[in-house]
């Protein structure tokens, strides 16, 4: 029996309600799939219209634009969920927390109402498209191009490892539109790709973790894109929305990897007291018992931590220092409270039928996406400086 976790400060009863109903939904409507949607390397599109449905999609989003007019404490919960629940072949992350929030943010009404309903019911999936083949964290040093030519702009170029990106029917795209410029030419485009011209999806990327994840690769030959979609009214502000809105997202996967890491914990716990080593449980082994001890404690300083920075968030006041180091502490902890996890399964912990083994290779990209984990050392040292 694991340790009873401590009250949390920012939860209340709506926010539980919105916990079992998110429970509810991962766990008979995505948990029974996963297998078909590892083989696949995708989730199947209706999983998108039935979280919208549920109010699953867009729930820090104003009710005005469709959404469930929560906040983020809302998406912490939904992430939670999904992370408990060991669902990872679509990303809300990216859909709700991510892009939407940069259209509600930066987007013009127009923008917004177009948008954003369609999100919200899951006839519209969004993925962002940052990361390409030459500059992965470098966004100062993308090449993609975006031209102006009368009242559109020419997009040419290339970006990968594109979560959501085989059913993203609108992509919010980092682009240069000025290649001189450095960090003040980096620009948003918002692009509805969907029969496009000069739009291909590239196949679905082979992972070791994370296989019903669709991670693709998008191409741009000179696809032509309305002016109008350009995030902020002014080219050069791409790189500071990015920097501004980046610790949602790091906070995000903070959440996710602190959810997983208590996951294996308790997968480790339940194992340990039924396995049988020289008849007696494996629990019983001193040796046990202080792996597990050390790994909850890792488990309740993330949560914790977590806790702190979801608070913060919503109140306005979490810092990007602060979001970096729930990034690359949460992350990095979680691989090894994993790893130890794994090593008390024994043989059985390298079997794909046991939750800790898809856990092992699902994690590991924790301490890569978002800004390396180097990265956020690097934010963080560069702010103590100052």
């Amino acid at each position: 029996m694991s340790l009873a976790p401590a009250p949390r400060a920012w939860m209340n009863p709506e926010l539980e309600m919105l916990r079992d109903t998110a429970r509810r939904f991962f766990e008979t409507e995505c948990v029974p799939h996963q297998d078909d949607w590892a083989r696949q390397k995708h989730a199947d599109r209706g999983i998108w219209r039935r979280a919208g449905e549920l109010g699953l999609l867009c729930a820090g989003i104003p009710e005005a634009y469709g959404g469930g007019g929560g906040g983020f404490q809302h998406e912490a919960v939904i992430c939670e969920e999904q992370m408990r629940a060991q669902v990872n072949s679509f990303s809300l992350n990216v859909h709700s927390g991510i892009v939407a929030h940069y259209l509600l943010v930066y987007g013009s009404e127009a923008q917004k109402q177009r948008w954003l309903p369609r999100m919200a019911a899951g006839d519209l999936v969004a993925a962002i498209a940052m990361t390409e083949p030459g500059a992965g964290t470098d966004l100062q040093r993308i090449k993609t191009s975006a031209v102006r030519d009368g009242d559109h702009y020419v997009i040419n170029g290339a970006k990968t490892f594109i979560t959501n990106g085989l059913h993203a029917g609108l992509v919010c795209i980092a682009v240069k539109t000025d290649s001189q410029a450095g960090a003040k030419g980096v620009s948003l485009v918002m692009v509805e790709v969907d029969g496009l011209p000069g739009f291909r999806r590239g196949k679905l990327l082979d992972k070791i973790g994370q296989q019903g994840q669709d991670t693709v690769e998008l191409f741009f030959s000179d696809m032509r894109v309305p002016a109008a979609n350009l995030l902020g009214g002014e080219e050069g502000r791409g790189f500071a929305q990015l920097m501004q809105q980046l610790p949602r997202e790091r906070l995000l996967l903070a959440i996710g990897s602190a959810t997983t890491m208590q996951r294996a914990v308790d997968e480790t716990l339940a194992y340990v007291c039924e396995r049988q080593v020289f008849g007696a449980p494996l629990m019983a082994l001193q040796n046990t018992r202080f792996k597990l001890a050390e790994c909850q404690t890792r488990a309740t300083v993330a949560r914790t931590f977590v806790d702190d920075c979801v608070a913060r968030l919503a109140a306005g006041t979490l810092d990007v220092p602060t979001a970096a180091m729930a990034k690359w502490w949460v992350t990095d902890a979680t691989c090894q409270v994993i790893d130890e996890c794994l090593q008390l399964h024994g043989g059985y912990g390298y079997m794909v039928e046991y939750p800790i083994s898809r856990m092992y290779t699902d994690a590991r990209v924790g301490r890569i996406y978002g800004g390396a984990n180097e990265v956020m050392k690097e934010i963080i040292a560069r702010a103590m400086a100052r």
